[in-house]
């Protein structure tokens, strides 16, 4: 199963994390999206990430694919200066996916990923390092990532910028050894502003450069209604664009928050994408926070993508992940802070549902002649601590 740039969108992901963990340190109110009541006065200059350890289990279920496995981290400072973290994630994927059962046969499959990650506190700066890997039968992805962001003005903003290179090696079952590799570089840049006490905005740009091999040996493509392998270019340069604010509305609704958030993507495939997403948050009594998200995705197809090819052109795929679709998703999060048992401990049990609906609009399901759609759904049950 093909995860191009896998590991650079880990690394992203993780370096965001890493940024609004180092907000949540200085704003004790603010929990899982929450600011209650309001935020900390003075600046407190840059926090390295708290303790943590956390424990997942996580389901996938939907369009033919099913994945579930559990997921470990672990965060632990050093004398104030370093904080180091590792974490370990598995799962087993039964699949029989559209592109599989039309094509190929259902199959089972193993996949694990590890992470390690270092955050070095300097002055008004944090320094982070990291290094992920991810296994499968037939592909490896590994990146090594560096970030940096640094607080001004009081420590009222922060800039970041971060740099990942990702290194994947492509197999397909029955021929030995690795058929392909690609390279993946990605460049981040970001900037986080507190407007007010209760009012949090930031704006972020990622530019990846992806090159090598970028399909899927187990992938075809139709031209005059015959299949045939698909060919993909083996470049390809993106570029994204993301905002996002976050309020705290407990002057209108006691311990609550609202969020919003728009990511524009553009890459030299022509692909377009638009993603919304808007959510809030509230406190039920003193232990309980819910969260609930609205998410709305729309893109445009690659230049090469048909469904069903009426000329031989040099590239072409049916990857219906490079077709003309919209998705929409809906999620609830419900955190319970447990009884404290020990002093100095915190800990959370949380679970996470999330209901997906995707709608192709040039990508034929050919069991029944008319365009594909799915939904999936998505469950997270997780115990965190930190200490």
């Amino acid at each position: 199963m093909q995860r191009v740039s896998k590991g650079a969108a880990v690394a992203a992901t993780e370096a965001l994390r890493r940024l609004f963990a180092r907000l949540r340190a200085r704003w004790p109110q603010l929990l899982g999206g929450t600011m209650a009541g309001t935020a900390a006065s003075g600046a407190a200059g840059a926090v390295l990430p708290e303790d943590k350890a956390e424990t997942i289990y996580h389901v996938y279920d939907g369009g033919g694919v099913k994945a579930d496995g559990p997921a470990l981290l672990v965060r632990k400072t050093i004398a104030d200066k370093v904080s180091l973290s590792a974490q370990y994630y598995v799962d087993a994927v039964s699949n029989a996916s559209i592109d599989v059962v039309t094509t190929a046969s259902p199959f089972k499959e193993k996949r694990t990923s590890y992470d390690f990650g270092a955050d070095w506190l300097v002055r008004d700066s944090i320094v982070s390092f990291g290094y992920y890997k991810s296994t499968e039968p037939d592909y490896v992805a590994e990146t090594f990532s560096s970030d940096l962001s640094h607080e001004v003005f009081g420590g009222m903003t922060t800039v970041s910028l971060g740099f990942s290179r990702t290194k994947d090696l492509v197999g397909e079952k029955g021929t030995p050894g690795w058929i392909d590799k690609a390279e993946h570089w990605q460049y981040r840049l970001g900037l986080t502003q507190i407007i007010t006490p209760r009012w949090l905005m930031s704006a972020n740009f990622e530019l990846v450069s992806d090159s090598g091999y970028l399909g899927s040996p187990y992938r075809v493509a139709y031209v005059f209604g015959a299949a045939e392998q698909e060919r993909n270019p083996r470049t390809r340069t993106s570029r994204a664009f993301k905002l996002r604010t976050i309020h705290d509305t407990g002057a209108l609704v006691a311990r609550s928050s609202l969020r919003a958030e728009y990511r524009y993507f553009y890459d030299t495939w022509d692909i377009k994408a638009h993603t919304f997403e808007l959510g809030g948050a509230k406190y039920l009594g003193q232990s309980f926070l819910l969260d609930l998200g609205l998410r709305s995705y729309s893109q445009t197809k690659a230049l090469f993508y048909s469904d069903n090819a009426s000329a031989v052109n040099q590239f072409n795929s049916r990857n219906r992940q490079l077709s003309t679709f919209r998705s929409t998703s809906v999620a609830a999060k419900l955190s319970w802070t447990l009884p404290a048992w020990k002093p100095g401990l915190d800990a959370k049990l949380t679970g996470v549902y999330e209901r997906k609906q995707f709608r192709f609009s040039d990508f034929t399901d050919l069991r029944t002649g008319n365009a594909y759609r799915y939904n999936a759904d998505i469950v997270q049950v997780y115990v965190s601590a930190t200490f």
